[in-house]
């Protein structure tokens, strides 16, 4: 725990490619120092010029230096005499030839050298070290950054205790791999020490191996090819419904359904039980046959007599009772007596 990784080198040869990028075996060390004599030869010439990043690669006899800067007119000067003036104190250094690239950045507040570097000039001026991270953090965010971190240590404000200082907008995620985090540092150098300050920008995630983006959070990944040229998967069959049987005795319940107005537009009255229904339909059925005999006409008529009649009786039993409202008897008003006052009946004549 407590242990700080660079989240450059973190990422080197998973994300990230490599600053140097040329090989040699006996020959390493000397090589090695060259770079690093040409980078603060850089470094020193171009302080203003925004420098964000310089990558070299060596062939058989040639040297290529790439320059990432945010001022390539700084870099270039009048007419190259800049970038002729470079080049001939690197060909010094190197002893080959040496071809210098110079790409812009078009977006300096995405850039954590740049930011740093923006954070280090702020302090040199005496600006506060708290409203120079907040401003910083405010710009990066407004660029389109999903998440910054900005860390000053020194003797802030001129104190006499060296302190370390922070402040973080967003999310910095340092722990995932996949997390395109670009860090830089650059130094202050003030009346009363060295301030350092550290930048952390979150950019995104960098793409899957296999090529597709890393979605952000709540969103579906895409189906891939081979899955949509086979088209969509195969239903699974559905067993069918079993039939629960009815419980017994159910053909001796009558079906007790809602009335609906017929073609004439009468009401039906309920349907009877089957048993019932087929006797009935049966006794029409030989109303309507001519060569049927008598008796079984006469038969066939009292059954539907009475198998209407008992449906019409059942029906009416069907029907609710109407709620009678209670009787209350009527109120006797009592008139009230008028009484004679105390005094006129004393002076009344005795008879």
């Amino acid at each position: 725990m407590g242990h700080k990784v660079n989240p450059i080198g973190f990422r080197l040869g998973v994300y990230r490619n490599w600053d140097a990028r040329w090989y040699a075996d006996k020959e390493y060390t000397k090589l090695l120092h060259e770079d690093l004599a040409m980078r603060r030869l850089i470094g020193s010439r171009l302080r203003n010029a925004g420098v964000a990043r310089i990558e070299t690669e060596r062939s058989a006899n040639q040297l290529t230096v790439i320059i990432h800067t945010a001022k390539p007119g700084i870099v270039i000067g009048k007419q190259g005499a800049s970038v002729d003036a470079l080049r001939d104190e690197l060909e010094r250094i190197s002893g080959k030839k040496v071809r210098v690239t110079i790409h812009e950045i078009k977006t300096p507040e995405l850039d954590a050298a740049l930011v740093a570097e923006n954070v280090a000039s702020q302090l040199e001026k005496r600006i506060a070290f708290r409203r120079a991270l907040k401003q910083t953090l405010m710009r990066s965010m407004r660029a389109g950054a999903r998440g910054a971190k900005i860390q000053v240590s020194g003797r802030l404000g001129g104190s006499e205790m060296s302190r370390r200082e922070w402040d973080r907008d967003g999310r910095v995620p340092l722990h995932t791999l996949r997390a395109n985090v670009d860090y830089g540092q650059a130094e202050a150098r003030t009346t009363f020490g060295r301030i350092g300050v550290q930048a952390w920008l979150y950019l995104g995630d960098f793409v899957t191996a296999t090529g597709e983006p890393v979605l952000p959070p709540g969103r579906e990944p895409a189906e891939p090819a081979a899955r949509q040229q086979q088209g969509p998967a195969p239903r699974a069959a559905v067993a069918p419904a079993r039939e629960v049987p009815a419980p017994a005795g159910a053909d001796e319940v009558p079906s007790l359904e809602v009335a609906t107005p017929d073609s004439d537009g009468a009401p039906v009255a309920d349907e009877l039980p089957e048993g019932e229904q087929a006797e009935v339909e049966a006794a029409v059925e030989g109303d309507e046959d001519v060569d049927a005999d008598t008796d079984s006409d006469t038969d066939s008529a009292e059954k539907v007599e009475k198998l209407t009649s008992g449906a019409k009786r059942a029906a009416a039993r069907r029907k609710p009772a109407v709620a009678r409202k209670p009787t209350t008897p009527p109120r006797t008003v009592k008139k009230p007596v008028a009484r004679k006052p105390a005094d006129t009946a004393a002076e009344e004549p005795e008879e």
